[in-house]
């Protein structure tokens, strides 16, 4: 299979299948003419880095992910362990938006929005608390 193909097989653009490739996430076959030749295995190797990216995974632990799920005789903690710090990384991100947004939320409530000058908002962003 030509890159169109696999691009369109496993949902991902052909710039994306380019740099995994470059990063050596994937290694597909050459052709005799140099091009690259896709196999069914790259195109499933390929929707299995997508998901993981979907999910926020970051290339290593793509790599990670793609070297447990290539060996039979992992153990499903180390994928556990990956998936956990992962999800911790998650719901710190989520509690400092939500602290974010609680903060505005307050910030927005306590403006006029008038004609006045005074703005609580900018107040506060001058203060850098």
């Amino acid at each position: 299979m030509n890159i169109s193909e696999v691009a369109k097989k496993a949902g991902l653009p052909a710039k994306t299948i380019r740099y995994y490739e470059d990063i050596g996430l994937i290694a597909p076959a050459r052709g005799a003419n140099g091009y690259r030749d896709f196999s069914d295995v790259d195109v499933h190797k390929l929707a299995f880095l997508a998901r993981a990216r979907a999910l926020g995974f970051s290339i290593e632990d793509c790599r990670t992910l793609m070297a447990l799920y290539e060996d039979s005789s992992r153990a499903s903690a180390d994928v556990k362990q990956i998936a956990k710090g992962h999800l911790d990384q998650i719901d710190q991100k989520i509690a400092q938006m939500q602290a974010m947004r609680d903060t505005l939320a307050d910030l927005v409530s306590s403006c006029a929005g008038d004609d006045r000058p005074d703005c609580p908002i900018l107040r506060d962003l001058a203060q850098g608390d």
